[in-house]
């Protein structure tokens, strides 16, 4: 869930998509599931049916022309820095090094038009980094994405898993 604060609930509406599509909540609400360390998200399950076999998890992966590939890692990467307030700090969050959390951050902020995230070098005032509006805007959309997956295509996954063979063991739960 995008947990910005109030100015970007603004920017969330100039968009035109309600806030619960966009999966937006306030900064006060907890986080999806506290448990499961690492995770930003809760996964994304479509079935309405109610039969375990018949829940998969269902991952948005964006492949653009330009090289990058977008999908919940790296949205994921951005919510953490927008409620850390520092790259390391979501890096740790998500179980990354700094090395690579920087490394993504870096291939996002020189593959958009735009940086997506604005950092400012650590020392003795201490460092820290925040989302940029682009930055903001792009998880919105991504998880405006994930919130129209999500609905549009229940009846469709719901199909496909009732074509599966009944003899698949369900997942244990996790955790």
């Amino acid at each position: 869930m995008l947990r910005c604060g109030r100015k970007h609930f603004r920017k969330a509406r100039h968009l035109g998509v309600p806030l619960a599509a966009m999966g937006l909540q306030s900064r006060v609400a907890p986080v999806a599931n506290p448990a499961k360390a690492g995770a930003m998200t809760q996964d994304i399950r479509l079935s309405t049916s109610g039969d375990p076999l018949a829940n998969p998890r269902l991952s948005l992966r964006l492949h653009f022309d330009q090289g990058l590939t977008f999908g919940r890692g790296k949205a994921d990467l951005l919510q953490a820095i927008c409620d850390d307030g520092s790259i390391s700090a979501a890096g740790r969050r998500m179980r990354m090094s700094y090395r690579r959390a920087w490394a993504l951050v870096e291939e996002m902020n020189t593959t958009f038009a735009e940086p997506l995230v604005d950092s400012a070098r650590g020392g003795s005032g201490g460092g820290g980094a925040a989302l940029t509006d682009k930055g903001r805007e792009v998880l919105a959309h991504y998880r405006a994405l994930e919130a129209l997956l999500r609905e549009a295509g229940a009846d469709h996954l719901d199909a496909l898993c009732g074509a599966l063979r009944a003899t698949v063991e369900p997942e244990p739960p996790k955790g």
